[in-house]
This record gives C-alpha cells, sequence and structure tokens, in this order.
C-alpha cells in the first residue's frame, strides 16, 4: 500500500484512522512534542501543523525526533516496498538490516551496489532522509531493543550482537532514539527465554498471515537433519558470517508476532538472522493489499477468502536454494527431498560443540553443504542425467569461487540474466530463485506443472501463454498468485 500514501492528507488521514496497515511504511514526527510514531498509535492525533512524514524512522532520528514510548514505532513489521521494489536504494536497504554495514562498512555497502559510499549516501538521504550509517544505527537500536526486552544477555553482549562498537555507543543510541536508558529498556520486557545459550525474539507481522500455508509448504521439501517442521513451527540449521547457527520459528503463538528462537556461534549475527527470517517467511508483506487486489477478480477471490494472508516463502541462504532448485529442477518435490537428503547426509557437516544440540532425536543437527564441497564431492553423491549433475557441479564452483554471485543485493534482471547465461539452468530455475531469494512479488510460475494443475483447479487457463496472459492482471503481485496455486493441488511438485 506504500504506492498510495502519496500526499501529506493521505497519509494524515491514515493517522487519524490509526490504521495499523501502514505501521512500519513511514513514522509521524510530532514537532510539538519531539515524539515519533507508527500511524497507529493510539496517542490523541496531533494538530496537521504540527505533523511531519518521515519515510523512515533513520530520517526521524537525524531530524531530532525520539521514538514513542507508548506505542514503540521500531517494533513494528518493515516496508513491505523494499521487497516489492528492485532499485538501488531498495537493494541497499536489504542489505543493510542483513549487516553488511557491521561487517563490510559503507565502502563495502556501496561495493555491492557499483556505487561510490559518496554517491550511495546521496540516494538514500535524497529519498529516505539518511544515509547508510544512520540507517545502520537505527537497525541497530531497533536489535538493541528486541534483546533488552527479550533476552537476558547483559548490555555488553547485547551492544556487541547488534552491532555497535562499545557498550557506551549501544547506551548512548538508546538513550537517543527511546528517550530510555537500557535499563529502563529492559524494565518493560514481557518475557525471558528459558533454553540456555538461546535468544528468543518477537518479530511482528502483519496480519492476515497464513501461517498453516508456509508450514504446509515447508512440511513437503524439509530435508531431514537439515530441517524439521511440526504443526507449529519451523525449525532448521543455517551457515552465517560469524559462523554455524540453529533458529526455530513458532508461528502462531501471538497474534500479530513469531516468535524466533536462536542458537548462535557469533551473536554478532544475530541481525542477519532476524532479517533473513523476515524474509523466508515473508513477514513484510501487506496482505491485506495484496489478497484485495487478488479479489477484485471474481474467479479468485473463493480462493482468497479461504484462506487470507497467503505468504511466498523465501530463503535463509542464496547459495543453498540455488542447489536445491537445480538438484530439483524436472522431478518431483519428493524425488528431490531424497536426492537432497543422501547430499546432505553424505557432505553436510554435523553442527559443531559451540552451538549446542537440543534434545530432541529430530532436532537439525547438519548443515548443508558449502557451494565448493558440492563441486568437488557432488557428483559422487547425486544420481540422474549427466548434465544436470555437471551443471550442479559448476554453479556449485562458481559460487566457491565468487565467478557467480546471487545474493538479496542483486538487480532482478541481471540476476536472471546471469543464471540463464550458464549451462542446465532455464527460466523456471531462474525465475523461482528470484522469487525465493530476492522476495520478488511479480513472478509467475508459467512452466511449473504444479502450479498450472493448480490453475485447472481455480478454473483458469492451464496453457503456458494463456495463463500468463490472464495473470497480467494481477501484476505485481503474481508470486502470490503462484503460491496461491501451488496450494490448489494435492500434489505439490516443483517439476517444470
Amino acid at each position: 500500500m506504500a504506492e498510495a500514501l502519496m500526499t501529506f492528507d493521505e497519509r494524515y488521514r491514515a493517522v487519524e484512522a490509526r490504521d495499523t496497515r501502514f505501521d512500519g511504511q513511514f513514522v509521524t514526527g510530532v514537532r510539538s512534542t519531539g515524539i515519533y510514531c507508527r500511524p497507529s498509535c493510539p496517542a490523541r492525533t496531533p494538530k496537521p501543523a504540527n505533523v511531519i512524514f518521515f519515510r523512515t524512522s533513520a530520517a526521524a532520528h537525524e531530524a531530532g525526533f525520539r521514538a514513542c514510548k507508548r506505542c514503540l514505532p521500531e517494533a513494528v513489521p518493515g516496508s513491505p516496498e523494499w521487497n516489492l521494489r528492485g532499485d538501488i536504494v531498495s537493494r541497499a536497504m536489504r542489505l543493510i538490516v542483513d549487516g553488511t554495514v557491521e561487517r563490510e562498512g559503507v565502502g563495502g555497502l556501496a561495493a555491492r551496489l557499483g556505487y561510490s559510499s559518496r554517491h550511495l549516501g546521496r540516494l538514500l538521504v535524497a529519498e529516505l532522509g539518511a544515509g547508510p550509517l544512520a540507517l545502520a544505527r537505527a537497525h541497530r537500536a531497533h536489535t538493541a531493543r528486541a534483546l533488552l526486552v527479550g533476552s537476558d544477555l547483559s548490555v555488553a553482549d547485547i551492544a556487541f550482537s547488534a552491532g555497535f562498537g562499545s557498550v557506551r555507543q549501544c547506551n548512548d543510541t538508546v538513550r537517543e532514539v527511546f528517550g530510555l536508558t537500557p535499563s529502563e529498556v529492559r524494565r518493560r520486557r514481557r518475557s525471558t527465554d528459558a533454553t540456555p545459550g538461546s535468544l528468543t525474539l518477537s518479530l511482528p507481522v502483519r496480519e492476515p498471515f497464513d501461517a498453516a500455508g508456509l508450514l504446509d509448504w515447508f512440511a513437503a521439501r524439509a530435508i531431514p537433519g537439515l530441517e524439521r517442521v511440526t504443526s507449529e513451527g519451523y525449525a532448521r540449521t543455517l551457515t552465517l558470517p560469524g559462523g554455524p547457527g540453529r533458529m526455530e520459528v513458532s508461528l502462531g503463538d501471538r497474534v500479530g508476532f513469531v516468535r524466533l528462537r536462536v542458537t548462535l556461534a557469533s551473536l554478532a549475527d544475530l541481525g542477519a538472522v532476524v532479517a533473513r527470517t523476515r524474509r523466508l517467511l515473508d513477514l513484510d508483506a501487506d496482505p491485506v493489499a495484496v489478497d484485495h487486489a487478488l479479489t477484485r477478480h471474481a474467479v479468485l477471490a473463493p480462493m482468497v477468502a479461504a484462506r487470507p494472508g497467503v505468504r511466498v516463502p523465501g530463503t535463509m541462504d542464496a547459495h543453498e536454494t540455488l542447489m536445491r532448485t537445480m538438484i530439483g529442477q524436472q522431478v518431483s518435490v519428493a524425488a528431490a527431498r531424497t536426492a537432497l537428503t543422501r547430499l546432505v547426509a553424505s557432505l553436510g557437516e554435523p553442527l559443531p560443540t559451540v552451538v549446542p544440540a537440543h534434545a530432541e532425536p529430530d532436532a537439525p543437527r547438519r548443515l548443508f553443504p558449502t557451494p565448493a564441497k558440492i563441486a568437488e564431492y557432488g557428483p559422487e553423491v547425486l544420481r540422474g542425467p549427466r548434465a544436470r549433475t555437471r551443471a550442479v557441479r559448476d554453479a556449485a564452483a562458481g559460487l566457491a569461487d565468487g565467478s557467480l554471485h546471487l545474493g538479496s543485493d542483486d538487480d532482478g534482471r541481471e540476476q536472471r540474466a546471469r543464471l540463464l547465461a550458464r549451462q542446465g539452468i532455464g527460466p523456471w530455475t531462474a525465475d523461482y530463485v528470484r522469487m525465493r531469494v530476492l522476495g520478488d512479488p511479480d513472478v509467475l510460475l508459467t512452466g511449473d506443472r504444479a502450479m498450472r494443475a493448480g490453475a485447472a483447479a481455480a478454473g483458469l487457463p492451464t496453457g503456458r501463454r494463456e495463463l500468463a496472459a490472464w495473470a497480467e492482471r494481477i501484476a505485481p503481485w503474481r508470486s502470490s498468485l503462484t503460491t496461491r496455486l501451488w496450494s490448489a493441488t494435492a500434489t505439490p511438485s516443483v517439476n517444470r
């Protein structure tokens, strides 16, 4: 719905209505108090003359405003705009929330995007009102607040986990942003984590949220040893910049929130895990806007009414997703799962002791193999046509040596062209990867048999060209249509 918020009056009406759909899409600064709020803040609506709107909380910070203690504008879902758009600003925002500035600095962020630091700063300030350092600082403040209220970590550990250079810097930032000391923020906690070595956070999500649909999708594809899916949540191992880890999400514990429990070798990876979990579960989507767009078409209205708030599954690891997708080309979900289970059992490293093991016998305990290992040993483990095995090995080698780049910072068209240029990767694979890795909301996988079976069940055209022509009216939400049509058939498949 971000594209509808073009004028001051439209934003002000959203604030008057205390409309929660706009939380995370802009913040409201109140000049008379020096406070900024989420649009749905329950406080009395300020006079228009006292209001100024900001695209991001970082811009409000830069203008001298501090966060409202009543509505906590930092504790809202992120803007769906960064997935809907594919320009430099949105790509930069995805990298910033993934912790790139903390790991590589502004220079590293700019280099990834192909710009100078100075020019990237100008672009961000011009559109968002804040540069990369300020945007990263706001994200660190949000992470610190979540840890203060959701864990028993010391302030020193929280400062490090959130990406601050020192405890003093963390204290000063928290005090400046929230108008509270870290100790005062901590007194507002609701609960603490009871698992030694783990952290538990509550991630906000816009309702409605089709948790059951996501769990069904993950369950059909879960690799034993790497992942576990239950009726309540999803768990898996992780390979992160600072080392291995494990994450577990519980869906449906609280309306408007998802509970995330993480166990990490390096606390510095916490921000990256949170950002990737949000992408995995599509938590920043605007389901009301998407469902409204789909229900304008009578043939889709019953499907949306039966399952509101459907999310497009994302990914925790771009390289892993490419490997899994290529191995699963032209075979059923069940066959792909069998092949991937063999690959993980043969080449996946066990979690090291720095990540404590869970007591459950089926808890994820093995990491997905690295591209380097797949490139070297994959042909000994993988079965099927030699051409496909060779293509998997070559792509893995490219990921390992850096000649093939794949990440959430990619330009969608450039990523697709890069993948299609490689032997053994066709349009279905390139588009499937683009949908999951970039969170592109406008991908229609007309080559997917399961999706076309779902189209037949829904009364839509089933021919590739005919379905593509019909679905043009759904843009830019064709990924949501793809996901819904997958679930319309009882026999999931990712084959072309």
